[in-house]
């Protein structure tokens, strides 16, 4: 076996050795552990920025892009927040863990409970607040965990379990062995982590499209399910009905942060309104710094900007002659994340809402508020874009579980 393969089999082993002692926590263990995450959050907020600052300073000087960037830094504020996410985490309620469904003949009762995976692995890009996140989540959902991020912010990741996550477990009870990270930067750590079905059935991808597809399809190989979140991208078409000054604001409201999946990335435009909302619309682009991409395209429509390092600060612009064709481009030529309609029409919002298929849809709201935090006050795992039934949509503590039916007395 390679050195990277024994490193996360190695972390594989260590988590499963130790999830019984998470499995087996008190509710209040558990909370106990997110808020002292918390609050070793700011108490060793100097040395996490420290680390965190000399990621962003290798990445710079191998010329990371703007956008992944802003994904890698962890600010003042963005500290605060996490440790406010944490606290909001450790007051959420708790997964029943067994839920009456019937009463079957012959004096019996049929329960479902509701037990942890096990262990469940994470990769993820250049994100350090994602280690945060994917960690409390596993936490409040009582599974281990193997975490692997990407090369430019194992260093800050490194940190974040050094001093608030393994600590904070440790002091609540709780075996700090059942959230590992992957020490290797090697992307081969990936691969390996999804080959390892008895120790960690399932996988949450996060990253850009192809290699997170890539990766998918090698879990499957090796019988690993995976949640994956590929691609992004949001959509808002502005309809006939809509509000000229609304749209705008959407439309800047949507472009504060450009490396996110959940940006607007394709703007499309009922060409009743385009002459009259153009103006509005260009000053909302101008002012974030964002650029259209204007017909005739030479891409994909639905090309996703935030994984262009070149061209990033983009937008697709189109003009649509009705409803039925913006909500038929949303369909089947962008990844199905998410759309919006602005409108003050009731009945095209409501065309737009029964025509759209994909994970979240909006009406006078930007996409950006799909995300775990803004919509559900938890932190998320990723989004999982899938067309089939089980987790859809930010997914949080509450999704990661499996089921088990129990025939018992009545």
């Amino acid at each position: 076996m390679d050195e990277v393969a024994k490193a996360v089999e190695e972390c594989a082993r260590a988590a499963k050795l130790a999830a019984p002692s998470l499995a087996s926590a008190s509710a209040q263990a558990v909370d106990a552990a997110l808020t002292g995450m918390a609050q070793r959050l700011l108490a060793h907020r100097d040395e996490i920025l420290e680390a965190n600052q000399a990621d962003v300073e290798r990445a710079k000087a191998d010329g990371m892009s703007a956008g992944l960037l802003d994904r890698l830094t962890i600010t003042p504020e963005r500290l605060t927040g996490m440790a406010e996410q944490l606290q909001l985490l450790a007051g959420a309620p708790h997964q029943e863990r067994s839920v009456d469904v019937s009463t079957l003949d012959g004096g019996l009762k049929l329960v479902e409970r509701r037990r942890p995976v096990g262990v469940i692995g994470a990769n993820y890009e250049a994100r350090p607040n994602v280690t945060v996140d994917v960690a409390s989540q596993l936490v409040k959902s009582r599974n281990g965990g193997v975490l692997r991020t990407g090369s430019a912010a194992l260093g800050s990741a490194q940190r974040l379990r050094e001093v608030v996550i393994a600590p904070a477990l440790t002091e609540a009870g709780i075996d700090a062995d059942c959230v590992q990270l992957v020490p290797r930067v090697e992307r081969e750590a990936a691969s390996a982590l999804v080959r390892l079905p008895h120790l960690v059935p399932l996988v949450i991808l996060r990253g850009s499209g192809d290699s997170t597809r890539a990766l998918a399809t090698e879990a499957a190989v090796h019988g690993v399910r995976t949640l994956a979140h590929a691609d992004g991208g949001g959509v808002l078409y502005v309809d006939r009905g809509a509000d000229v000054t609304k749209a705008r604001d959407l439309v800047h409201a949507s472009l504060d942060r450009l490396g996110v999946c959940n940006r607007l990335n394709l703007l499309l435009i009922h060409e009743g309104i385009h002459d009259d909302v153009w103006p509005a619309i260009s000053e909302a682009l101008e002012d974030r710094g964002v650029t259209p991409s204007l017909a005739p395209h030479e891409h994909a429509i639905g090309y996703e900007w935030a994984l262009d390092s070149d061209r990033e600060a983009t937008v697709t612009v189109a003009k649509v002659g009705a409803l039925a064709d913006a909500v038929e481009i949303a369909n089947e030529r962008t990844s199905g994340l998410a759309a919006g309609i602005a409108t003050e029409d009731a009945a095209a919002a409501d065309a737009f809402f029964d025509g759209y298929t994909g994970t979240g849809v909006f009406w006078n709201a930007p996409t950006r508020l799909l995300d775990g935090f803004k919509l559900l006050a938890v932190p998320e795992t990723g989004i999982n874009l899938d067309k089939v039934p089980g987790p859809r949509g930010p997914v949080t503590y509450t999704d990661l579980y499996v089921r088990q039916y129990a025939v018992l007395p009545a």
